[in-house]
Protein backbone atom coordinates (compact mmCIF):
# COMPACT_ATOMS: atom_id res chain seq x y z
CA UNK A 1 0.00 0.00 0.00
CA UNK A 2 1.33 3.42 -0.99
CA UNK A 3 1.15 5.87 1.88
CA UNK A 4 0.03 9.42 1.07
CA UNK A 5 2.81 11.96 0.87
CA UNK A 6 3.39 13.98 4.03
CA UNK A 7 2.08 17.51 3.81
CA UNK A 8 4.72 20.19 3.96
CA UNK A 9 4.79 22.36 7.07
CA UNK A 10 5.88 25.89 7.81
CA UNK A 11 9.05 24.38 9.34
CA UNK A 12 9.86 22.77 5.97
CA UNK A 13 9.44 26.14 4.23
CA UNK A 14 11.76 27.81 6.74
CA UNK A 15 14.37 25.07 6.31
CA UNK A 16 14.35 25.16 2.49
CA UNK A 17 14.36 28.98 2.39
CA UNK A 18 17.07 29.19 5.07
CA UNK A 19 15.10 31.62 7.22
CA UNK A 20 13.41 31.58 10.61
CA UNK A 21 9.84 30.44 11.30
CA UNK A 22 8.98 34.04 12.21
CA UNK A 23 10.13 35.28 8.80
CA UNK A 24 7.96 32.73 7.00
CA UNK A 25 5.01 33.72 9.20
CA UNK A 26 5.50 37.40 8.39
CA UNK A 27 5.56 36.63 4.64
CA UNK A 28 2.36 34.57 4.91
CA UNK A 29 0.63 37.38 6.79
CA UNK A 30 1.62 40.01 4.25
CA UNK A 31 4.03 41.92 6.46
CA UNK A 32 5.87 44.78 4.77
CA UNK A 33 8.92 44.38 7.04
CA UNK A 34 10.40 41.50 5.00
CA UNK A 35 12.92 42.48 2.30
CA UNK A 36 12.29 41.63 -1.35
CA UNK A 37 15.13 39.09 -1.62
CA UNK A 38 14.02 37.18 1.48
CA UNK A 39 10.39 37.38 0.39
CA UNK A 40 11.32 35.78 -2.97
CA UNK A 41 13.25 32.95 -1.24
CA UNK A 42 10.27 32.15 0.98
CA UNK A 43 7.81 32.21 -1.93
CA UNK A 44 10.09 29.94 -4.00
CA UNK A 45 10.26 27.47 -1.09
CA UNK A 46 6.45 27.55 -0.75
CA UNK A 47 6.07 26.79 -4.46
CA UNK A 48 8.74 24.07 -4.43
CA UNK A 49 7.15 22.30 -1.45
CA UNK A 50 3.59 22.90 -2.66
CA UNK A 51 2.90 24.30 0.79
CA UNK A 52 -0.67 25.36 1.61
CA UNK A 53 -0.98 27.49 4.77
CA UNK A 54 -3.70 26.60 7.27
CA UNK A 55 -6.58 29.04 6.92
CA UNK A 56 -7.67 28.31 10.49
CA UNK A 57 -4.22 29.01 11.90
CA UNK A 58 -3.91 32.24 9.93
CA UNK A 59 -7.34 33.27 11.12
CA UNK A 60 -6.33 32.75 14.74
CA UNK A 61 -3.18 34.82 14.29
CA UNK A 62 -5.04 37.63 12.54
CA UNK A 63 -8.06 37.35 14.85
CA UNK A 64 -10.03 37.56 11.63
CA UNK A 65 -11.56 34.88 9.40
CA UNK A 66 -11.82 37.21 6.37
CA UNK A 67 -15.29 35.72 5.88
CA UNK A 68 -18.55 37.68 5.75
CA UNK A 69 -21.92 35.98 6.17
CA UNK A 70 -24.91 37.02 4.08
CA UNK A 71 -28.48 35.86 4.78
CA UNK A 72 -31.21 36.52 2.20
CA UNK A 73 -34.72 35.17 1.76
CA UNK A 74 -34.02 33.46 -1.54
CA UNK A 75 -31.65 33.60 -4.48
CA UNK A 76 -33.87 32.48 -7.36
CA UNK A 77 -35.05 36.07 -7.98
CA UNK A 78 -32.70 37.90 -10.35
CA UNK A 79 -32.58 41.20 -8.38
CA UNK A 80 -31.52 39.36 -5.21
CA UNK A 81 -28.85 37.49 -7.17
CA UNK A 82 -27.63 40.86 -8.46
CA UNK A 83 -27.52 42.16 -4.87
CA UNK A 84 -25.41 39.19 -3.72
CA UNK A 85 -23.07 39.42 -6.71
CA UNK A 86 -22.39 43.12 -6.11
CA UNK A 87 -21.76 42.50 -2.39
CA UNK A 88 -19.33 39.71 -3.22
CA UNK A 89 -17.44 41.85 -5.74
CA UNK A 90 -16.92 44.63 -3.18
CA UNK A 91 -15.84 42.16 -0.49
CA UNK A 92 -13.51 40.29 -2.89
CA UNK A 93 -11.65 43.51 -3.60
CA UNK A 94 -10.96 43.86 0.14
CA UNK A 95 -9.79 40.25 0.52
CA UNK A 96 -12.98 38.88 2.10
CA UNK A 97 -15.02 35.84 1.07
CA UNK A 98 -18.83 35.80 1.13
CA UNK A 99 -20.65 32.92 2.80
CA UNK A 100 -24.24 32.91 1.49
CA UNK A 101 -27.19 31.40 3.37
CA UNK A 102 -30.86 31.18 2.33
CA UNK A 103 -33.50 31.70 5.03
CA UNK A 104 -36.63 30.85 2.98
CA UNK A 105 -38.30 33.73 4.83
CA UNK A 106 -38.48 31.72 8.09
CA UNK A 107 -37.53 33.52 11.30
CA UNK A 108 -36.41 30.38 13.13
CA UNK A 109 -34.18 29.43 10.22
CA UNK A 110 -32.72 32.95 10.17
CA UNK A 111 -31.84 32.62 13.85
CA UNK A 112 -30.24 29.21 13.33
CA UNK A 113 -28.20 30.54 10.41
CA UNK A 114 -27.01 33.50 12.48
CA UNK A 115 -25.78 31.12 15.18
CA UNK A 116 -23.97 29.03 12.58
CA UNK A 117 -22.26 32.11 11.20
CA UNK A 118 -21.23 33.09 14.72
CA UNK A 119 -19.77 29.62 15.23
CA UNK A 120 -17.88 29.99 11.95
CA UNK A 121 -16.37 33.18 13.43
CA UNK A 122 -17.35 35.38 10.50
CA UNK A 123 -16.12 38.95 10.69
CA UNK A 124 -19.45 40.52 9.77
CA UNK A 125 -22.97 39.79 8.54
CA UNK A 126 -25.21 41.28 5.86
CA UNK A 127 -28.76 40.46 6.91
CA UNK A 128 -32.05 40.86 5.09
CA UNK A 129 -34.67 39.72 7.63
CA UNK A 130 -38.01 38.64 6.18
CA UNK A 131 -40.12 39.95 9.07
CA UNK A 132 -39.73 42.74 11.59
CA UNK A 133 -37.39 41.72 14.40
CA UNK A 134 -39.09 40.79 17.67
CA UNK A 135 -37.53 41.92 20.96
CA UNK A 136 -35.94 38.55 21.69
CA UNK A 137 -34.70 38.23 18.10
CA UNK A 138 -33.16 41.70 18.37
CA UNK A 139 -31.55 40.77 21.69
CA UNK A 140 -30.09 37.62 20.14
CA UNK A 141 -28.79 39.65 17.20
CA UNK A 142 -27.09 42.17 19.46
CA UNK A 143 -25.65 39.39 21.58
CA UNK A 144 -23.77 37.95 18.60
CA UNK A 145 -21.12 40.64 19.03
CA UNK A 146 -20.56 40.78 15.25
CA UNK A 147 -20.79 43.86 12.98
CA UNK A 148 -24.10 43.72 11.10
CA UNK A 149 -25.59 45.66 8.19
CA UNK A 150 -29.34 45.34 7.73
CA UNK A 151 -30.86 45.45 4.25
CA UNK A 152 -34.12 47.40 3.83
CA UNK A 153 -34.95 47.32 7.53
CA UNK A 154 -34.98 50.37 9.81
CA UNK A 155 -35.08 48.46 13.09
CA UNK A 156 -33.18 47.91 15.32
CA UNK A 157 -31.87 51.45 15.26
CA UNK A 158 -28.50 50.49 16.76
CA UNK A 159 -27.49 48.62 13.58
CA UNK A 160 -26.12 50.01 10.34
CA UNK A 161 -28.62 49.75 7.49
CA UNK A 162 -28.99 50.37 3.78
CA UNK A 163 -32.58 51.05 2.77
CA UNK A 164 -34.57 52.00 -0.31
CA UNK A 165 -36.93 54.95 -0.66
CA UNK A 166 -39.88 52.79 -1.75
CA UNK A 167 -42.33 55.59 -0.96
CA UNK A 168 -41.07 57.74 -3.83
CA UNK A 169 -41.28 55.04 -6.51
CA UNK A 170 -44.77 53.93 -5.47
CA UNK A 171 -45.98 57.51 -5.20
CA UNK A 172 -44.95 58.18 -8.82
CA UNK A 173 -46.64 54.94 -9.95
CA UNK A 174 -49.92 55.74 -8.19
CA UNK A 175 -49.93 59.31 -9.51
CA UNK A 176 -49.42 57.98 -13.03
CA UNK A 177 -52.39 55.62 -12.62
CA UNK A 178 -54.59 58.34 -11.12
CA UNK A 179 -53.84 60.56 -14.11
CA UNK A 180 -55.09 57.75 -16.36
CA UNK A 181 -58.44 57.76 -14.57
CA UNK A 182 -57.86 54.88 -12.16
CA UNK A 183 -59.37 55.27 -8.69
CA UNK A 184 -59.45 51.69 -7.40
CA UNK A 185 -55.72 50.94 -7.34
CA UNK A 186 -54.83 47.87 -5.30
CA UNK A 187 -51.56 47.83 -3.38
CA UNK A 188 -50.51 44.31 -2.36
CA UNK A 189 -47.42 44.23 -0.17
CA UNK A 190 -45.75 42.64 2.85
CA UNK A 191 -46.25 43.05 6.59
CA UNK A 192 -46.90 46.73 7.29
CA UNK A 193 -44.47 46.67 10.22
CA UNK A 194 -41.60 46.05 7.78
CA UNK A 195 -39.84 49.04 6.26
CA UNK A 196 -40.54 48.38 2.52
CA UNK A 197 -44.26 47.77 3.04
CA UNK A 198 -44.68 50.78 5.32
CA UNK A 199 -42.86 52.95 2.79
CA UNK A 200 -45.03 51.72 -0.08
CA UNK A 201 -48.22 52.43 1.85
CA UNK A 202 -46.83 55.88 2.69
CA UNK A 203 -46.17 56.66 -0.98
CA UNK A 204 -49.57 55.30 -2.01
CA UNK A 205 -51.40 57.50 0.50
CA UNK A 206 -49.35 60.56 -0.41
CA UNK A 207 -50.30 60.29 -4.11
CA UNK A 208 -54.01 60.05 -3.30
CA UNK A 209 -53.80 62.98 -0.89
CA UNK A 210 -51.95 65.22 -3.32
CA UNK A 211 -54.48 64.48 -6.04
CA UNK A 212 -57.39 65.02 -3.61
CA UNK A 213 -58.81 61.55 -4.30
CA UNK A 214 -60.41 59.50 -1.53
CA UNK A 215 -58.65 56.25 -0.64
CA UNK A 216 -60.63 53.01 -0.53
CA UNK A 217 -59.06 51.16 2.46
CA UNK A 218 -60.10 47.82 0.94
CA UNK A 219 -57.59 48.43 -1.86
CA UNK A 220 -54.57 48.27 0.46
CA UNK A 221 -53.65 44.71 1.49
CA UNK A 222 -50.58 44.02 3.61
CA UNK A 223 -49.29 40.83 5.19
CA UNK A 224 -46.96 38.85 2.91
CA UNK A 225 -44.39 39.31 0.16
CA UNK A 226 -44.82 35.78 -1.20
CA UNK A 227 -46.09 34.85 -4.67
CA UNK A 228 -48.84 32.72 -3.13
CA UNK A 229 -50.18 35.78 -1.30
CA UNK A 230 -50.08 37.76 -4.54
CA UNK A 231 -52.13 35.09 -6.29
CA UNK A 232 -54.70 34.70 -3.51
CA UNK A 233 -55.21 38.43 -2.97
CA UNK A 234 -55.35 39.30 -6.67
CA UNK A 235 -57.72 36.40 -7.38
CA UNK A 236 -60.09 37.41 -4.57
CA UNK A 237 -60.09 41.10 -5.42
CA UNK A 238 -60.47 40.66 -9.17
CA UNK A 239 -63.33 38.19 -8.68
CA UNK A 240 -65.27 40.40 -6.27
CA UNK A 241 -67.66 43.28 -6.81
CA UNK A 242 -65.22 45.93 -5.59
CA UNK A 243 -62.67 45.18 -8.30
CA UNK A 244 -59.44 47.15 -8.68
CA UNK A 245 -58.68 48.51 -12.13
CA UNK A 246 -54.95 48.46 -11.39
CA UNK A 247 -52.73 46.38 -9.12
CA UNK A 248 -49.32 47.20 -7.66
CA UNK A 249 -47.45 44.03 -6.70
CA UNK A 250 -45.39 45.47 -3.82
CA UNK A 251 -42.70 42.85 -3.36
CA UNK A 252 -40.08 41.09 -5.49
CA UNK A 253 -41.85 37.72 -5.25
CA UNK A 254 -45.43 38.94 -5.70
CA UNK A 255 -45.59 39.66 -9.43
CA UNK A 256 -45.68 35.99 -10.56
CA UNK A 257 -48.66 35.34 -8.28
CA UNK A 258 -50.54 38.43 -9.47
CA UNK A 259 -49.98 37.59 -13.14
CA UNK A 260 -51.06 34.00 -12.56
CA UNK A 261 -54.32 35.29 -11.05
CA UNK A 262 -54.87 37.55 -14.06
CA UNK A 263 -54.22 34.63 -16.42
CA UNK A 264 -56.49 32.26 -14.46
CA UNK A 265 -59.35 34.77 -14.63
CA UNK A 266 -58.71 35.22 -18.38
CA UNK A 267 -58.13 38.95 -18.03
CA UNK A 268 -55.94 41.03 -20.32
CA UNK A 269 -53.17 43.48 -19.38
CA UNK A 270 -53.75 46.43 -19.58
CA UNK A 271 -57.19 46.26 -21.25
CA UNK A 272 -58.86 44.78 -18.16
CA UNK A 273 -56.37 45.60 -15.41
CA UNK A 274 -53.15 47.60 -15.28
CA UNK A 275 -50.21 45.95 -13.52
CA UNK A 276 -47.16 47.40 -11.75
CA UNK A 277 -44.39 45.15 -10.39
CA UNK A 278 -41.48 45.69 -8.02
CA UNK A 279 -37.91 45.74 -9.26
CA UNK A 280 -36.81 44.67 -12.75
CA UNK A 281 -36.87 40.93 -13.42
CA UNK A 282 -36.84 38.53 -16.34
CA UNK A 283 -40.59 38.09 -15.87
CA UNK A 284 -41.34 41.82 -15.95
CA UNK A 285 -39.16 42.28 -19.05
CA UNK A 286 -40.27 39.22 -21.01
CA UNK A 287 -43.98 39.37 -20.22
CA UNK A 288 -46.19 40.55 -23.07
CA UNK A 289 -46.64 43.42 -22.56
CA UNK A 290 -43.56 44.18 -20.39
CA UNK A 291 -44.56 45.08 -16.84
CA UNK A 292 -44.14 48.56 -15.38
CA UNK A 293 -42.04 48.52 -12.20
CA UNK A 294 -41.05 50.43 -9.12
CA UNK A 295 -37.31 50.39 -9.83
CA UNK A 296 -34.14 50.62 -7.76
CA UNK A 297 -30.58 49.45 -8.34
CA UNK A 298 -30.15 46.17 -6.48
CA UNK A 299 -26.49 46.01 -7.42
CA UNK A 300 -25.87 49.38 -5.81
CA UNK A 301 -27.76 48.23 -2.71
CA UNK A 302 -25.45 45.21 -2.43
CA UNK A 303 -22.32 47.27 -3.01
CA UNK A 304 -23.28 49.88 -0.41
CA UNK A 305 -24.14 47.17 2.15
CA UNK A 306 -20.72 45.56 1.66
CA UNK A 307 -18.85 48.87 1.87
CA UNK A 308 -20.71 49.85 5.05
CA UNK A 309 -19.82 46.50 6.61
CA UNK A 310 -16.16 46.84 5.59
CA UNK A 311 -16.02 50.27 7.23
CA UNK A 312 -17.55 48.84 10.40
CA UNK A 313 -15.26 45.77 10.50
CA UNK A 314 -12.16 47.88 9.88
CA UNK A 315 -13.39 50.50 12.36
CA UNK A 316 -13.44 53.28 9.81
CA UNK A 317 -15.76 56.28 9.77
CA UNK A 318 -18.41 57.35 12.28
CA UNK A 319 -18.85 54.99 15.27
CA UNK A 320 -22.57 55.88 15.41
CA UNK A 321 -25.06 53.68 13.49
CA UNK A 322 -25.06 54.63 9.81
CA UNK A 323 -28.18 54.77 7.63
CA UNK A 324 -28.12 55.06 3.84
CA UNK A 325 -31.36 55.63 1.88
CA UNK A 326 -31.09 54.78 -1.82
CA UNK A 327 -33.55 56.18 -4.37
CA UNK A 328 -36.29 54.36 -6.23
CA UNK A 329 -38.31 55.51 -9.20
CA UNK A 330 -41.00 54.27 -11.56
CA UNK A 331 -40.60 52.84 -15.06
CA UNK A 332 -43.81 52.87 -17.10
CA UNK A 333 -44.44 50.36 -19.88
CA UNK A 334 -47.42 49.08 -21.87
CA UNK A 335 -48.76 47.16 -18.86
CA UNK A 336 -50.50 50.37 -17.85
CA UNK A 337 -53.48 51.82 -19.68
CA UNK A 338 -56.54 53.99 -19.04
CA UNK A 339 -59.14 52.84 -16.55
CA UNK A 340 -61.09 50.00 -18.24
CA UNK A 341 -64.80 50.26 -18.88
CA UNK A 342 -66.95 47.87 -16.86
CA UNK A 343 -68.74 46.74 -20.01
CA UNK A 344 -65.62 45.06 -21.43
CA UNK A 345 -65.78 41.35 -22.26
CA UNK A 346 -63.50 40.16 -19.45
CA UNK A 347 -65.02 42.29 -16.74
CA UNK A 348 -68.55 41.23 -17.52
CA UNK A 349 -67.64 37.51 -17.59
CA UNK A 350 -67.86 37.20 -13.84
Amino acid sequence: MVLPARKSTIKDVARVAGVSLGTVSRVLNGSLTVGNAVHRKVMQAIEELNFVPSAAAQSMRRKSSLIVGCIVREISIAPLAEFVRASQTALDAAGYSLLLSISDGEEERERALLKRLQNRQVDGIILSPYTRLSQDYEAMLRGLGIPIVLVDRDKPDWADAVMVDHAHGVEIAVEHLLNLGHRKIALLTGPEDTFPAAQRVKGYMAAYKRNKVAVDPAMVRTGSYLATAGFQLASTMLSGKNRPTAIIAGGLSMLPGVLRAVQTLKLSVPEDVSIVGTGPSELSELHVPPISVQYWDHGETGRVAAMMLLDRMLKKGNPEPQRVLLPSTFISTRSIGPKPRRSSRAWSAS
